[in-house]
């Protein structure tokens, strides 16, 4: 079978820190051929890495967009917002695509790019990463043999924990949906794809509460400064001190030889002098009541299926671990299933519970509890092979069900918790 070149726009912390590997990983499927970013230095670490010649290495994605085509296939691992504006020329160029989430936090650019790829009969995978993990496969097993009966209640969580909140929701990125998207769509498509995909049903209904709780001005304690090096009085009280994040925390600090994520977002090499210059002058050490964000910290987010089940889900950032855990209670007996511990356990009505230690089941648990080189394998398998996706797979038309739901979740939290239908959401060209 042949080996696929990979055209690689975009070269952020998914683009080059996690696609990118799986070229190392698996040589006799990729070889990184393009590359894109606005970034420089960025763009030359990637092209020594992988042996990019200079004339296929861009500044921009849309200078490599004007290019003939250059690979079999093109990764697209830009900003939300830029991702429909990409994608759609690349499929008419004649790239299959492998498509970071979330497609668009707009309606109509979702439904352009659906109908752009039917129309130019292009594949489009997005990454919806958890789906490919050896969890949440096996959870899909146990509630697809009825080992629980009928689904009829879920209720889940997501735990974004309070660091990952304040590096990528308040300082970071994704901070601002006026610039990005929602937080219901950015962070958790993931949930809303998984649930649907685990339960295997639709939704009719949605309906939302969530705010900008704690990150705000008024919400500063006193003496809080406008920078976390510029003698903040509260600094010592303060979990979301920039210092603590990213110098001195066991798990994501740079001190205790963290020098990957989340302290590769604020310089190429952290180093300790490079992570403290970036603290003292750039947008992760400022005070997080203090940023421009306005994206929300806590969300509940209440569906009801056509079957007349129920979902219940929140998200918040005020938690210790960055996790996920999920109850499923069923006419049979229910399944508590704890990502962060690794740990299913089915219990049926009157039995013993069952308890299933995933980490036992695979030897790759790297990158989304081993989701993410799963998932470029198989883009890269069902290309390679010229076959249709698997049922597993998110594809386009999957994936933007998820999406709809998220945006619909939204416009009600907007609109104070209003009952949204779905079908409002899916025919309607305006939200």
């Amino acid at each position: 079978m042949r080996q696929l070149k990979v055209a690689l726009a975009g070269l952020g912390s998914r683009g080059k820190d996690t696609y990118a590997v799986t070229a190392k990983l698996f040589p006799e499927k990729m070889k990184i051929v393009a590359i894109a970013d606005t970034d420089a230095a960025k763009v030359a670490e990637v092209a020594e890495c992988y042996q990019v010649p200079q004339e296929y290495c861009f500044h921009s994605a849309e200078e490599l967009l004007a290019q003939d085509k250059l690979a079999d296939v093109m990764f697209i691992t830009t900003q939300d917002r830029q991702h429909v504006g990409h994608a759609i020329p690349a499929l008419k160029k004649g790239y299959d695509l492998l498509l970071e989430k979330p497609i668009s936090p707009d309606l109509e650019e979702c439904r352009a790019l659906v109908k752009a790829a039917q129309e130019c009969g292009r594949k489009v995978i997005v990454c919806h990463v958890l789906r490919y993990t050896p969890f949440y496969t096996k959870l899909k097993e146990i509630l697809d043999a009825g080992r629980i009966g009928d689904v009829v209640t879920v209720m889940g969580i997501e735990n974004v924990g309070y660091w990952h909140q304040a590096h990528s929701f308040v300082r970071g990125n994704w901070r601002n949906s006026d610039t990005t998207s929602p937080m219901i769509l950015q962070k958790c498509c993931h949930d809303m794809d998984l649930l649907l995909w685990l339960t295997g049903k639709t939704a009719q209904s949605v309906s939302s509460f969530g705010s900008t709780y704690l990150f705000k001005p008024e919400m500063a304690p006193e003496g809080a400064a406008l920078r976390c090096m510029d003698g903040c009085a509260a600094k010592a009280e303060c979990p979301f001190d920039a210092e603590k994040i990213y110098l001195t925390n066991e798990k994501t600090g740079v001190e205790r030889g963290n020098t990957g994520w989340p302290c590769n977002i604020l310089t190429l090499h952290p180093t300790l002098e490079s992570v403290r210059e970036a603290i003292q002058n750039g947008p992760y050490g400022r005070c997080v009541y203090h940023c421009d964000n306005n994206v929300v910290d806590h969300q509940v987010v209440n569906i009801c299926m056509t079957d007349g089940s129920t979902i219940s889900f929140t998200m918040s950032g005020f938690t210790e671990q960055n996790s996920r855990f999920t109850k499923f209670m069923g006419t049979k007996g229910e399944i508590l299933a704890d990502l962060h511990e690794n740990t299913i356990q089915v219990q049926k009505f009157g039995k013993e519970p069952e308890i299933i230690d995933v980490s036992k089941l695979s030897d790759d648990f790297s990158g989304h509890a081993g989701g993410d080189n799963r998932m470029v394998e198989e883009f890269l398998d069902m290309i390679r092979e010229g076959r249709e996706p698997e049922k597993s797979m998110t594809t386009l038309e999957r994936s933007v069900e998820s999406h709809y739901i998220a945006l619909a979740a939204e416009k009600s939290r907007l609109e104070g918790g209003r009952i949204v239908e779905m079908e409002e959401i899916r025919q309607n060209t305006v939200i």
